[in-house]
């Protein structure tokens, strides 16, 4: 019977390759896009379409079948209407729409999916969920791969280096690591630094069960300054990608609005995540799945910063806490279930982690010290006290106070690993 298994799994990874190989060719067609809007209304205009020499991501699973994320991208081959490829992601936009600011003005952030490249004509849609929660169609744009208005000069083109390769990267999770604020006489530094980033990710369960199935490559780019912009400080700094803390004027949160800069370095290397890392000491990060992940190099906290960032960027992990400011407003609809798979308001709670709580687990979970050390259902997460709900007392997703993630989202990574490599 053990033998009989294994056939038929190679035969289904068989069958799923030839697949990719029927639709795709073995490179990226990037579509950049402008997301537009307000705090209630939103707007997708098409930008342009590049080529770019890699394709990083999986060649067997092709269809995003968890539903993660507030957006999503589906292909559909023109001729048969088949759907070849879909992926679920956020975006900084989606992020600003929650903040003051989007109740008093209307701002375009520009945007971008990165598929496999199409051999024939394909329909790119994109979907946007609605506040309650269900998916609706945007945008569409119909993609010929002959089309001679396909850019295919690379705009930022450096040479990159490996940091951790185990393999195939159709069967491994591709990280690029991308330098923010590192000067030429500083590239030493970025790959010394790029190693520490390897050796902190592999500290931590389950990643560090998983070695063998990461690539992570660096990109020599220097910026023309040291540093990156603090604005409240009046520190503005000349850098390839133009990140700054106070993002949404939030002090820690450290992002960059210039996606296009940001997806021309990545194209650089073979991904599935794109990392930031920034030539800092200043406290901060952030991560938005399927979209890029940042965090300083050089803070004391550095090593629990990239992991926490990189479970929201990766594995679509939400934040637990609930006591520490941000600029958000009325960030989850409390009368549904979140697709975060580490946060529940008990509408479905049966499709998040109840399976894994005790049975004289008590649920909702008093938080005192008796279940400190259980997963349960704990009040408070998702930056809001009441209504939604934690696995654990802590966790990295929650508090910096200790070294571990909570069993609910090691699963959620693990099965985002095994996604990208099985």
């Amino acid at each position: 019977m053990k033998y009989l298994t294994l056939t038929i799994l190679l035969c289904i990874g068989f069958t799923t390759q030839a697949q990719f190989d029927n639709y795709f060719e073995n490179k990226s067609l990037r579509m950049d896009y402008y997301h537009s809007g307000n705090d209630k209304e939103e707007v997708f205009s098409f930008d342009g379409l590049l080529e770019e020499p890699y394709w990083g991501g999986s060649k067997t699973n092709l269809v995003d079948e968890m539903g993660y994320g507030n957006y999503f991208v589906k292909v559909f081959d023109l001729e048969s209407n088949t759907l070849i490829y879909s992926r679920g992601f956020n975006s900084l936009f989606g992020e600003w729409q929650t903040t003051n600011e989007a109740k008093e003005t209307w701002r375009s952030l520009s945007e971008s999916v990165v598929i496999p490249y199409p051999k024939s004509s394909v329909k790119i849609v994109l979907y946007s969920r609605s506040w309650e929660g269900v998916f609706e169609e945007k945008f569409a744009y119909v993609a010929d791969p002959e089309n001679y208005f396909i850019k295919q000069d690379q705009r930022m083109k450096y040479p990159s280096f490996d940091v951790h390769i185990s393999g195939d990267p159709a069967q491994k999770v591709d990280v690029v690591i991308l330098p923010e604020g590192y000067t030429a006489d500083e590239m030493g530094l970025f790959v010394s630094d790029c190693r520490q980033f390897a050796k902190d990710l592999f500290t931590f369960s389950p990643f560090s069960n998983n070695t063998d199935k990461f690539n992570i490559r660096g990109i020599l780019a220097p910026s023309e300054e040291s540093g990156v912009d603090i604005p409240a400080q009046d520190i503005w700094k000349r850098t390839l990608m133009n990140a700054s803390f106070y993002t949404f004027d939030s002090e820690r949160y450290l992002m960059s609005f210039d996606n296009m800069s940001v997806r021309d370095l990545a194209a650089n290397a073979a991904y599935d995540q794109i990392y930031i890392l920034v030539n800092s000491t200043k406290y901060g990060g952030g991560a938005i799945l399927n979209y890029y992940n940042v965090s300083v190099n050089s803070n004391e906290q550095s090593a629990k910063i990239i992991v926490h960032e990189f479970g929201h960027g990766f594995a679509g992990l939400a934040d637990e806490y609930f006591d520490s400011s941000t600029s958000y407003n009325d960030f989850y609809n409390l009368d549904i279930e979140p697709y975060e798979p580490n946060i529940s308001t008990m509408v479905a709670f049966e499709d998040k982690w109840q399976h894994m709580i005790k049975k004289r687990t008590p649920v909702p979970t008093p938080d005192t010290s008796i279940y400190y050390d259980r997963v349960g259902a704990f009040e408070g997460g998702g930056y809001v006290a009441k209504g939604m709900f934690r696995p654990m007392h802590d966790c990295l997703m929650h508090t910096f106070k200790g070294d571990q993630f909570c069993p609910v989202c090691e699963e959620a990574i693990q099965k985002m690993i095994d996604f990208y490599t099985e």
